[in-house]
């Protein structure tokens, strides 16, 4: 069940699947860089006004599921407007900075979005742009990013399947009377 929060600006109602934190595992795969499996912790959080602020790290596993090393990190902001436009400001770690544009889609929470614009700093890996798809599917946030450089035209090389992450916190306080102790409830 998808919850509401009473102070969640009214224009990210649409966005607001995407909320809490989430990790999961995926896949990684471009020309010139190491195959992997990887995971990702995902964070999206609200402070009330009109943007969702976004965190992400990745690292590569080993065999066994294990973190070997940080593979990308990336933070930023999403915004919608009354027509489902959504707007996203992303800094990744490697020194590029991303604008990207696309759309909620109609009845569904599915959102596609494409970048706009790129900037990198000079010692940044190559980078033209790229494509994402992000989709709320059974209470989990699956998504694919498409990517592109000057030597390679744009095709899929990360995807991830989210769980949502709950803090246990968050349920009790909802309980009444519980003991203070925190024993006595399981016996």
């Amino acid at each position: 069940m998808i919850e509401i929060p009473s102070d969640l600006h009214p224009d990210l109602v649409p966005l607001v699947f995407l909320l809490g934190r989430w990790e999961g595992a995926g896949v990684y795969d471009f020309p010139g860089s190491e195959k992997c499996n990887f995971g990702q912790e995902v964070t999206f959080s609200h402070d009330g006004r009109a943007f969702l602020e976004y965190t992400s790290h990745t690292w590569v596993l080993d065999a066994e599921g294990k973190k070997l090393r940080p593979l990308e990190s990336e933070s930023g902001f999403w915004r919608i407007d009354k027509d489902r436009k959504v707007d996203v400001t992303v800094t990744r770690d490697e020194g590029v900075i991303e604008i990207w544009t696309g759309e909620l889609a109609d009845q569904k929470p599915q959102i596609d979005i494409v970048t706009d614009a790129v900037a990198r700093l000079p010692e940044s890996p190559e980078y033209s742009g790229g494509k994402r798809l992000y989709g709320y599917v059974n209470s989990d946030l699956m998504w694919v990013g498409e990517k592109a450089t000057p030597a390679v035209t744009l095709r899929p090389y990360m995807s991830a399947h989210l769980k949502k992450v709950v803090d246990p916190r968050e349920w009790a306080k909802d309980l009444k009377d519980l003991p203070d102790d925190g024993i006595a409830f399981f016996k």
